[in-house]
């Protein structure tokens, strides 16, 4: 029998699928992304996993997150609640931002895993399941579970200097929600799932000397990874397995990375500049900055804490723009240098995106609960939504660029 083809969706390079020892994983021979691994029972398993989360995630937004003891009063606070109060301040924004990558995408990834899971585990296919493939999909990357629970972490070691600080049900229930995600998703096998939805389909199978699908006239769709023939000079088309849009290269890749790249560099300065809160007390008024809250964590001894936020949200949007840029322009240059480091670097962008919404996060919880009336009380400033910007547009821009434009110069030079 002759192996499937697959196509890496990095550099596009053809390839035979090979069977996999269980726990293995299978990466592309030449940019070296990882292409599938076999992973044994990963349904029961990552639907185990979903169903876990959704309990937890339940109780995580029916309690408080963290309370402040002041003079025998305890202020509480969920995560909802919060994200109330940043939108009684006025800054909408700010929390539709925070409302979505802690609440609404989470939640819509569980709801899609368990309904397409549920049936497969019964033998059943499930009904819709191409619209909550591409859903599951689409809403992945912005659920951001992980980032906040760091940064309730570092809203604790802030608010420890204001008032006693009494820990929620809901901060424990949201990092189990974090791991049992994390499980699922490391569980859950896209390609085990369409078998058993449409398992008369497989991907498209043709003898080629070309080395890349889109050098064979062949479609890759990044949702389901079904390789798919194109129809004779046609540049778009829809996958038939999914329904998902097919091209052979992201529309205007270069010009959408680039419009995204430099509303992200013009927010970067107002984002550090201005001050991200505003602290009103009976000692004045205080403006912060990112970099002031640095140096708060630094001078107060949790330097741990200092560095970390200081790497996730300075150094990291930074070097975000600056690895953008290169790949940017050095793909519009059609440079053949280094495709491999090229590739890793977009590869790095691509993950560390999330991690700059830490701040994001500690800015909210200091929000909900540090509201004194005239004793203090603290209002996120013009930079949080500055800053929130530069996170969604960077990550925007590296969702808009292809990898595959890195490795076509070369294409085209060994031509």
């Amino acid at each position: 029998m002759i192996a499937r083809l697959i196509a890496c969706h990095e550099c596009d390079l053809l390839q035979r699928e090979t069977a996999l020892r269980i726990g293995g994983s299978a990466r592309c021979a030449r940019c070296g992304a990882q292409l599938y691994r076999n992973r044994p029972d990963g349904l029961n398993r990552a639907l185990a996993c979903t169903l876990g989360g959704l309990v937890m995630f339940g109780i995580a937004n029916a309690f408080p997150i963290v309370g402040l003891d002041v003079s025998g009063n305890l202020v509480e606070t969920t995560l909802l609640g919060a994200v109330k109060m940043l939108y009684s301040q006025g800054v909408w924004p700010l929390a539709g931002l925070v409302l979505a990558t802690s609440f609404l995408m989470p939640l819509a990834e569980m709801c899609a895993m368990v309904y397409l899971l549920l049936p497969l585990t019964m033998n059943r296919v499930p009904r819709g399941g191409r619209a909550a493939f591409r859903a599951l999909h689409a809403v992945r990357p912005w659920g951001m579970t992980e980032v906040l629970i760091l940064g309730f972490l570092v809203a604790l070691v802030k608010l420890a200097a204001i008032a006693k600080v009494v820990p929620g049900l809901s901060l424990f229930a949201f990092g189990a929600v974090m791991l049992l995600i994390s499980g699922a998703s490391a569980s859950f096998d896209p390609r085990v799932a369409w078998a058993r939805i449409e398992p008369r389909r497989s991907s498209f199978d043709l003898n080629v000397h070309a080395k890349t699908a889109a050098k064979a006239g062949l479609f890759v769709c990044h949702d389901c990874a079904l390789i798919s023939k194109a129809s004779p000079h046609a540049h778009a088309g829809r996958c038939p397995r999914c329904h998902s849009m097919l091209h052979f290269r992201k529309p205007n890749s270069i010009s959408r990375t680039w419009a995204l790249l430099i509303a992200a560099m013009v927010l970067y300065i107002p984002a550090n500049v201005l001050p991200v809160m505003n602290t009103s007390s009976l000692f004045g008024v205080e403006k912060d900055t990112i970099m002031s809250g640095v140096a708060y964590l630094w001078t107060s001894g949790s330097w741990p804490l200092a560095v970390l936020v200081f790497i996730a949200s300075i150094a990291v949007p930074m070097l975000k723009i600056i690895a953008l840029t290169l790949l940017v322009l050095s793909t519009q240059m059609r440079a053949r240098w280094l495709p491999v480091r090229r590739t890793r670097i977009y590869r790095i962008v691509e993950f560390v995106g999330r991690w700059s919404m830490l701040d994001i996060y500690v800015i909210t919880v200091l929000v909900a609960l540090v509201q004194f009336n005239a004793l203090a009380t603290i209002h996120a400033g013009a930079a949080a939504i500055a800053f929130g910007a530069v996170v969604v547009l960077t990550m925007l821009a590296a969702m808009a660029f292809d990898p595959r434009l890195i490795w076509d110069a070369a294409e085209d030079d060994h031509a």
